[in-house]
């Protein structure tokens, strides 16, 4: 690792303001204490930092157990200790360096039966205390029946089998914000399902997937996609199996790159607004679908966990008043026996989706990557025809140029496949960046207000004390160095190659401009001479 490099990762792990967690007022790591954990979908990104944050700030926790899959002929176990040699464990590493012992490893599959656990690790699992439910399919445009047996069916046997841990404290379920996106309100409370569980579990079931497949708009309806679609489903799949369990439901936005917790900036996927801003900074992105005026409702990764870790420790708290409200008068709203938390920016710090593009194009022109394409430029368009027609002269066009030279010259075509990926891509994302909801928070507001302030600096998720500015200054660097694989030490050169590219980029628009002029001048002169 270069001194550059290396230093800009001290910078991002610096500790010197870290909360003490072993503070005697701090309540929640006590409350964890020889608690043992289930985490589903430990190896996504919401998964990875929650299994950090808790070994890292709960260090008296008991076992953690993590269910993982064999995924690219990776073994399970060969996958989980890929994992721990990411970055993101170092600071872990160093302040608990023994945190693997508590890992323990659970060869599972939520898209089989009985979430494909052995006999052996059933009986293993019946001392766990709390179960994060974070594991789902987060491609959108998933085929339903995946969506479904992994989102829906994956729920459903998972809370069978929570309810046979004797001494469960809290099942947290994480959904998300949009999972009743057809509604433009969303409150703090449970929707109807747009199908029953069984239901749609029972048509996966008889359909094969070609039948499916044809079934699926009409299922969907006003749903843009499976994700969003299963996941309203799942919700209710919560309420209707969770009975005589202590559960929440937790619902965050567009979750982006960490702020400061375990490492500034981190991410590890180009999922919703982070491909914009990447593909956007390498010169790929030139337009995109979206109203710059309305809200882009996005929540930093690390204040995300921290509210998903403190709502668990409210629900164990409460175990036995949500239980004993759900055994005393069943008629009392769902909400009160399973909370729901709507995790969002727009109630208490909104940034618009000018101000955070203009923002990352500020703070992305400091520092470009060596590894950009072109120099910056995107237009937020509001109108679709606008757009379409963006797509043709900034995407397709240059793409079509580029291939055809490259065939040429014996080189591999490669634009007009990325763009492929780009549109869809963006597709799938216009549909969040053209719409505005608006959104209630009390809940989380609540929970905030019951946490003491020793608590509140370790798991911090106020939204009100966010500075986007500062925020997106240090996303750029940690998308440049975890994203693009470009470290630090080749800003020099890469703003060197910018500068060329600035160059490049106002010759070929004069260029276009002077031609466009001539064009529209020769018609006009044609149409006059003609009368």
């Amino acid at each position: 690792m270069t001194q550059t490099n290396k230093d800009y990762l001290e910078d991002m792990l610096d500790m010197s303001d870290v909360p003490n967690i072993n503070d005697c007022q701090s309540e929640i790591p006590q409350f964890f204490a020889r608690s043992n954990i289930l985490i589903t979908g430990g190896s996504g990104f919401l998964g990875i930092l929650l299994i950090e944050k808790l070994l890292r700030c709960c260090p008296d926790i008991g076992k953690m157990y993590l269910f993982m899959r064999t995924k690219k002929d990776k073994s399970p176990e060969q996958r989980l200790k890929d994992q721990f040699d990411d970055i993101v464990y170092e600071r872990l590493k160093k302040e608990q360096p023994n945190f693997s012992t508590k890992v323990i490893m659970i060869e599972a599959d939520l898209n089989k039966f009985n979430l494909g656990l052995s006999q052996e690790d059933r009986k293993r699992l019946l001392d766990v205390n709390y179960i994060y439910h974070a594991a789902a399919t987060v491609r959108f445009n998933e085929s339903l029946h995946t969506a479904v047996n992994i989102n829906i069916r994956g729920t459903k046997e998972l809370l069978l089998f929570a309810k046979e841990m004797p001494n469960l404290k809290a099942f947290v379920y994480i959904s998300t914000a949009f999972s009743n996106c057809v509604h433009n309100f969303i409150d703090e409370k449970h929707y109807s399902p747009p199908i029953e569980t069984d239901k749609i579990l029972t048509l996966v079931d008889i359909l094969d997937d070609e039948k499916l497949d044809k079934f699926t708009p009409t299922l969907i309806g006003k749903w843009p996609n499976s994700y969003t679609y299963t996941k309203a489903i799942a919700e209710y799949t919560v309420r209707q199996y969770s009975i005589g369990i202590p559960t929440c439901i937790i619902r965050p936005s567009i979750v982006t790159s960490t702020i400061e917790e375990p490492t500034s900036g981190w991410i590890n996927n180009i999922y919703g607004a982070m491909g914009v801003v990447v593909g956007s900074a390498i010169g790929l992105m030139r337009t995109l679908h979206c109203d710059p005026d309305k809200v882009a409702e996005i929540v930093p990764a690390d204040y995300v966990i921290s509210h998903i870790i403190a709502a668990s420790w409210d629900t164990a708290k409460r175990k036995n008043t949500l239980l004993s409200i759900e055994n005393a008068n069943p008629d009392v709203p769902e909400t009160e026996r399973i909370p729901i938390y709507n995790y969002v920016s727009i109630c208490q710090n909104p940034i618009t989706w000018r101000k955070f593009m203009y923002l990352n194009e500020k703070y992305g022109k400091l520092v470009p990557s060596e590894h950009v394409l072109w120099y910056y430029m995107l237009f937020l368009n509001k109108y679709k025809f606008m757009h379409d027609v963006c797509v043709i002269f900034l995407h397709m066009i240059p793409a079509l140029i580029c291939d055809t030279i490259l065939f040429l010259s014996g080189r591999k075509p490669m634009l007009l496949k990325a763009y492929k990926k780009i549109h869809t891509f963006s597709a799938v994302i216009s549909y969040f960046s053209t719409q505005q909801w608006q959104f209630k928070n009390d809940a989380v507001i609540k929970l905030w207000s019951r946490m003491n302030s020793a608590d509140r600096k370790i798991f911090h998720f106020d939204m009100d004390n966010l500075n986007w500015e500062l925020y997106i200054k240090q996303i750029i660097p940690g998308l440049r160095l975890y994203l693009i694989k470009d470290s630090m030490d080749t800003v020099k050169k890469g703003k060197k190659k910018y500068r060329k590219l600035k160059i490049y980029h106002y010759t070929v628009v004069t260029v276009c401009t002077i031609f466009l002029i001539w064009g529209v001048m020769s018609l006009i002169s044609c149409i006059i001479s003609f009368f």
